[in-house]
């Protein structure tokens, strides 16, 4: 049975998509923010959305979202709220589905609940630390792929590049979603074989994802193989990396961080 956060942030993500559903293809206001990209009104009708009905619900949790100035009391919060109110903003302006809410509950820097809701597909992610990743509410489970050779991950065209690599770079076939969170979903799933960006990563981008991607038997580490760990200062990681354990192992043994 999921437990009360999880329920509550999956019903929230479902509502928030419903809210952006709204402003899609609609012609929603957009503007760009400094050193983060576009953003638009319905970011921030759907950020105000989630801050009343989570907040409202768990007065005592931190707020880590992008749209909200952050406050550093969140530090001191033993379970955090960390949420993008639309991922994959870009494919979002563009009239594109692969746009997604995503909802964390981080408890002691680790993530313990996670919801993901794509709008435009009607697709729910989910994850708790004591439950399966589901999709809709049926157990979803990653690739069984061995090898990196041939397989077909999510990722930038520089993750090829051969100066990133200690040997010649490895034949892939590669993938691409706007939505980070969504990426991990597919991982999650196995409708791809894994996922990598090896830029920094804003949290509350694959907070979820994280825990949607390792509970469906993904190994998940940011981009040197490091653990993840969530409400840092900073709000960011090193990257991150989310594949079966044999492909994870063989981009760390290559990959040069």
């Amino acid at each position: 049975m999921p437990g009360p956060d999880l329920l509550l942030i999956a019903a929230a993500a479902r509502d928030a998509g419903l809210l952006a559903l709204r402003y899609w293809k609609a012609g929603p206001k957009v503007w760009e923010k400094p050193g983060l990209g576009p953003v638009t009104e319905a970011d921030l009708a759907v950020n105000e959305m989630l801050a009343d009905r989570l907040r409202g619900a768990r007065p005592g949790y931190g707020w880590l979202s992008e749209e909200t100035p952050d406050d550093p009391a969140r530090l001191d919060c033993e379970r955090v709220f960390i949420l993008d109110p639309i991922d994959g903003t870009r494919a979002f302006i563009a009239g594109e589905r692969h746009f997604a809410v995503s909802i964390a509950v981080a408890e002691k820097g680790n993530v313990v609940a996670g919801a993901i809701y794509l709008p435009a597909l009607d697709r729910l992610y989910t994850a708790s630390t004591d439950g399966s990743a589901l999709c809709d509410g049926q157990p979803i489970r990653c690739a069984q792929r061995g090898s990196l050779n041939g397989a077909n991950l999510l990722m930038s065209k520089s993750f090829l590049a051969p100066d990133h690599w200690r040997h010649p770079p490895p034949d892939l076939k590669r993938s691409f979603r706007s939505s980070i969170a969504y990426r991990l979903c597919l991982t999650a799933e196995g409708a791809f074989d894994g996922m990598i960006s090896t830029r920094d990563a804003w949290e509350w981008d694959i907070a979820a994802g994280s825990l949607i991607a390792a509970r469906a038997g993904a190994a998940v580490s940011d981009r040197q193989g490091g653990p993840l760990r969530f409400n840092s200062p900073a709000a960011k990681t090193a990257g991150i990396l989310a594949a079966p354990g044999p492909l994870h192992r063989e981009i760390l043994a290559g990959f040069r961080a």
